[in-house]
């Protein structure tokens, strides 16, 4: 097939441009990135680098809108005939068009939360708090309602498994730019401000450029905690206040800020970052004590600087706002115990007596973050009490308003994080207490294991002691089997700390991950109640216990399709168990970002769940690029937040449990075909002889070990001959990578093919919440799939069989998820799907890139052990690129 003309070629990708229907605001802008990179290509890229980027780029175009074979040989045979030095300087350019292509999604997103603001969504869902707080009210009454939303809870816990593929410093120069692209919004166009604007972009796509995309070792632990704390300091700290004061307002109307909030906060930010030690050696005691350290220094250096701020403000009169007696009293105190700093400010402040006590607090919250005990703060239950003295002592003299406006937001922001800022919690396999407390039984010397288990729970005690018994109470067992495993937790507690020494308070989580231990886990949890070890913290908490799930490994071992099945199986049984035993329960939802490990939109998984399984609280974990894209920017975390929160509001309605039990019950037959037979043909894939170093052939499986993402090992052991022993992160990672997105569909098609009948799936489809969402994240996982870079991947591995089994798999489900929805894939949410097929041929190049680089690799194997680094580094570069292509790794 002939090359385009330089004409044909512009004709061709403006007729593919102009296909994608993007807003006029976000096409100027992507045109505007896209032109300055093709300029900082050309002025430093190498010779010829823009005309090969740009030859590359319409020969994916081409082979993606006409579709012919010929078209996709040319895109491949140019991008196999770059230099390899080339090849290299292209991959990067069109991971840095991903990284160009996400800023301007973003600032899409927010300028449409911005236009919209408060109004909710047409789907007629509700989709913010507000909203589902009026639907709620409708059905049990606003009274009822008010208490549940007074005791909802949302609980995202981040976790460093895997880091973003791209490094901090790329991620540190993109959100440069989007202040950038928002100076130019708000600039006159042609204006000075806009071409200063564009001059400053175009420095910064420059470094973008001249920065070098790939960490040269991996993160360690520590610089994870520091990664999550990023997202804190920019956006988690005031985004959340800013969420409860938006509700509020909505639902006091014009009474807002002059009389106490209805809303209590109910977030609670947890993190596994430096607690996560399951199969990761690097986590370490002295580790787990630096996480709650850093943590602590961020959210008290906040609450410093932003009590000074509003005690500057508080500048009232003693004459027009008189000091009640309980502030008075305070005040002596303060100034009894900080004299100098007390004379300085009240000469400052001579007849402002709320500000003067702001000051000092200040001092007091500065005094607990460099730990002077004189002065510091026992516990945040403290502060919260002196601020509430200086609220009450407002509301008295009149001054409501100052009352609840920004002292309330301060109060809101220590409620939320303390002093500990996220709840630190530990996780580790249950295999390890088990050897080591054989160990300890048997006597004699401790091995180094050992002691490091055991100083895990001094550095617990010690947390607690330091930033309270929230900042690190959670203990999460891997691979719970029986509560004899949740009481083994206990007991290395008790040798950790000696006899006749207290032991930390821990609310011990059991973690089922397995298919076999999620059918097992209600009956191992009717042992725990029963079990000595927990009756008196259930007791002491109000029967109050929270059970893990994990989506990772389940699908893993049975494939995403019986996953999903006996995920909400085990929790419609479990919150009936809890229901029947008086438990507060709450279910920890274990999901990865990618589909293949539970991700999804979240509130649509919530809107799907059992009846009384959520009921006001929802605990998840948020992973990787996830982490980011959910929380980097303030007015997204917020959308995010509501969005999540409406979710878990709604779920608890009369209306939508009835849906979802009668909905469980009516497609039971069809859940037990659909289980029975996915899972055969899983196993039929997985359980094939060879099929474990065939998938490390077909995927750069252990390529990605060598791409520095997190501070975690890829596999729990060395070798690939036992899928067991791979992690789902790796597993997930691998397939998407090969553009065949396996985990997040294998099965399905061969599913609804034993169900037949069409009907029948249709009205599943359009009845049954967990099939729906099941059916609409497996479009977006074929929509994201390709299927000629497929069978690419596919031809490395001499499995000709293994190969046409998935094929015939990846076609039989596209088919019928396209009858089932009735039309094209993710014709239902067009956004998404403009998102998708506009990145789709630039995503190509880099596959093209990456098989390449594959090929090379796969081809020396057998001859030279050695790995040659050119095309190892060019196998990792596209790796990246094709992760923020896909906005996904794992």
């Amino acid at each position: 097939m002939r090359e385009l003309t330089p004409t044909e070629a512009i004709d061709l990708v403006g007729r593919f441009e102009a296909g994608q229907e993007l807003p006029e605001q976000m096409r100027a802008d992507v045109r505007l990135l896209g032109s300055l990179l093709g300029r900082v290509l050309r002025e430093s890229g190498s010779p010829g680098l823009y005309d090969d980027v740009e030859r590359l780029r319409t020969a994916t175009i081409q082979a993606y809108t006409d579709e012919t074979p010929e078209a996709f040989e040319r895109a491949a045979a140019i991008a196999d005939g770059f230099s390899i030095e080339r090849a290299d300087e292209v991959a990067r350019a069109f991971t840095a068009y991903f990284h160009l292509v996400n800023l301007v999604e973003e600032h899409q997103r927010v300028r449409i939360l911005r236009e919209r603001g408060d109004r909710p969504s047409r789907s007629g869902t509700p989709d913010t708090i507000a909203a589902a707080f009026e639907r709620l009210s409708s059905e049990v009454g606003e009274e009822t309602a008010l208490a549940r939303l007074q005791a909802l809870r949302f609980h995202p816990v981040f976790t460093a498994h895997p880091t973003e593929a791209r490094r901090r410093a790329i991620s540190t120069s993109i959100r440069r730019l989007s202040e950038l692209l928002s100076e130019h919004d708000d600039a006159s166009e042609g204006g000075t401000e806009s071409r200063r604007a564009e001059r400053r972009m175009l420095e910064e796509i420059d470094t973008l450029w001249r920065t070098a995309p790939l960490r040269r070792e991996k993160p360690s632990p520590v610089d994870e905690v520091r990664s999550v704390m990023s997202v804190f300091d920019e956006t988690l700290y005031t985004a959340v206040p800013r969420v409860y004061r938006r509700i509020d307002d909505i639902l006091q109307g014009e009474h807002a800020g002059s009389r106490a909030p209805i809303v209590k906060p109910f977030v609670r930010v947890g993190s596994w970052v430096g607690g996560d030690r399951d199969g990761n050696p690097f986590v370490t005691a002295s580790v787990t004590r630096k996480a709650a350290a850093i943590a602590s220094e961020h959210v008290l250096l906040g609450l410093e600087r932003t009590t000074q701020r509003v005690g500057r403000g508080l500048t009232l009169d003693a004459e027009t706002t008189p000091p009640s007696d309980a502030l008075v009293a305070l005040w002596h105190r303060l100034r009894a115990a900080d004299e100098d700093a007390a004379a300085e400010i009240a000469e400052r402040s001579p007849d402002e007596p709320h500000r003067r006590i702001l000051l000092l607090l200040a001092r007091k919250i500065a005094a607990t973050r460099t730990r002077d005990a004189d002065l510091a703060y026992r516990d945040p239950e403290h502060l919260l009490a002196d601020l509430r003295t200086v609220q009450d002592s407002l509301v008295a003299a009149g001054a409501a308003r100052q009352a609840y406006g920004a002292l309330q937001r301060l109060v809101w922001q220590v409620e939320t994080y303390g002093f500990h800022l996220t709840e630190l919690e530990v996780r580790q396999h249950s295999a390890v207490h088990r050897k080591v407390l054989d160990e300890l039984r048997a006597g004699g010397a401790r091995s180094e294991l050992t002691e490091e288990v055991l100083e895990v729970f001094r550095s617990i005690a010690f947390v607690q002691e330091r930033f309270g018994p929230r900042a690190a109470g959670r203990y999460i067992v891997s691979f719970t089997q029986s509560a004899q495993d949740l009481a083994n937790v206990h007991e290395l507690a008790g040798y950790a700390v000696g006899p006749g020494e207290q032991p930390p308070v821990l609310d011990v989580i059991p973690l089922f991950e397995t298919f076999a231990d999620l059918q097992a886990a209600p009956g191992i949890l009717a042992e725990i109640v029963s079990h000595p070890a927990f009756v008196d913290r259930l007791d002491a908490t109000g029967r109050r216990l929270e059970v893990m799930l994990g989506y990772s490994d389940s699908s893993k071992d049975v494939g995403p399709v019986a996953a999903n099945l006996a995920l909400y199986e085990a929790q419609a049984k479990i919150a009936t168990w809890a229901e029947a035993e008086r438990i507060e329960l709450t279910l920890f939802h274990g999901r990865g970002g990618a589909l293949g490990r539970g991700g999804g939109p979240a509130n649509s998984a919530i809107l799907a769940q059992p009846p009384h399984s959520v009921d006001g609280r929802f605990k998840l974990t948020e992973q990787g690029e996830v982490i980011f894209a959910r929380y980097g920017d303030p007015d997204i975390a917020m959308r995010h937040i509501d969005q999540v929160a409406a979710a878990v509001l709604t779920a608890s309605s009369p209306s939508i449990e009835r849906r979802n039990r009668g909905a469980a019950e009516a497609f039971a037959d069809v859940a037990q075909t659909m289980d029975v037979a996915s899972r055969e043909r899983f196993f039929a894939l997985v359980k094939a002889p060879g099929f474990a170093p065939w998938f490390a052939t077909v995927t750069p499986m252990e390529e990605l070990g060598h791409l520095a993402l997190g501070s975690r090992p890829a596999r729990r052991g060395l070798s690939v001959e036992s899928l067991e022993d791979l992690r789902a992160i790796p597993w997930v990672f691998s397939w998407t990578q090969a553009r065949i997105n396996l985990a997040g569909w294998f099965g399905l098609g061969t599913a609804l093919d034993a169900v037949g009948d069409e009907q029948r799936l249709r009205d599943a489809y359009e009845q049954w919440p967990l099939f729906r969402t099941m059916i609409d994240n497996v479009a977006m996982s074929l929509a994201k799939a390709d299927e000629r870079i497929a069978r690419r991947y596919l031809a490395l591995g001499d499995r000709e069989d293994l190969a046409q089994l998935v094929m015939d798999e990846m076609l039989l489900t596209r088919s019928w998820v396209e009858r089932i929805t009735g039309g094209d894939l993710l014709g239902n949410k067009p956004v998404l799907q403009r998102a998708v097929k506009m990145r789709s041929p630039y995503v190509d190049a880099l596959s093209l890139l990456q098989l390449r680089a594959l090929r090379a690799l796969r081809d020396a194997h057998g001859e030279n052990p050695t790995p040659d680094a050119e095309h190892q580094r060019l196998l990792l570069l596209s790796v990246s690129g094709v992760a923020a292509g896909l906005q996904n790794t794992g």
